[in-house]
């Protein structure tokens, strides 16, 4: 692993742990995820092996990363108030993203060490599994789903919340004498 790849992934670490205290829903909070996730794609994705069970791999670990967005999205604290949607990473959010990001910088630096290279090659052999960049793709592609997919169900939350507090809004404004 590169400098830069440890602080790409400390720096997703920290945005998640960032959320622990409440923040408004920016473009800033969904761009910075993206804009990092993006580059780490532009940058590891260069080639993407479809040989023996590659696709495969991908796809389970991608799946894997679906599941756990979604499931950090909903854990995901999002409310209306003052005219702003808020989000707030529950522990179990911030507990669900820190162990996916564990696994993956642990797998990394396991992979790396001779013993973690035995086993994995070992592994890739008997299950058809074509090369080292087979791995790489399924994680990334893991990262991403994981990313983009808990952004996501954050983003339709807060929109929700909006439209939900702009009918109230509007059916309080058309009530002419109507303390509210």
């Amino acid at each position: 692993m590169t400098t830069t790849d440890w602080f790409i992934d400390i720096a997703l670490l920290l945005i998640v742990l960032r959320q622990l205290r409440e923040e408004r829903l920016t473009t800033r909070t969904i761009l910075l995820p993206l804009g990092m996730i993006a580059w780490a794609a532009s940058n590891y994705l260069t080639d993407i092996p479809t040989a023996g069970n590659d696709v495969p791999l991908a796809a389970i670990f991608a799946v894997t990363g679906v599941v756990l967005g979604l499931a950090g999205g909903l854990l995901t604290r999002v409310r209306h108030a003052g005219g702003h949607v808020l989000i707030k990473a529950t522990r179990s959010a911030a507990a669900l993203w820190i162990i996916s990001m564990g696994f993956r910088l642990g797998f990394a630096v396991w992979s790396t060490h001779s013993s973690g290279t035995a086993h994995l090659t070992s592994f890739s052999a008997a299950h058809d599994i074509t090369s080292g960049q087979a791995w790489v793709v399924a994680l990334l592609l893991m990262a991403v789903g994981e990313v983009v997919v808990r952004l996501g169900t954050i983003i339709v939350r807060g929109q929700l919340l909006q439209a939900r507090a702009d009918r109230e809004a509007k059916r309080t404004a058309s009530r002419p004498g109507v303390y509210a």
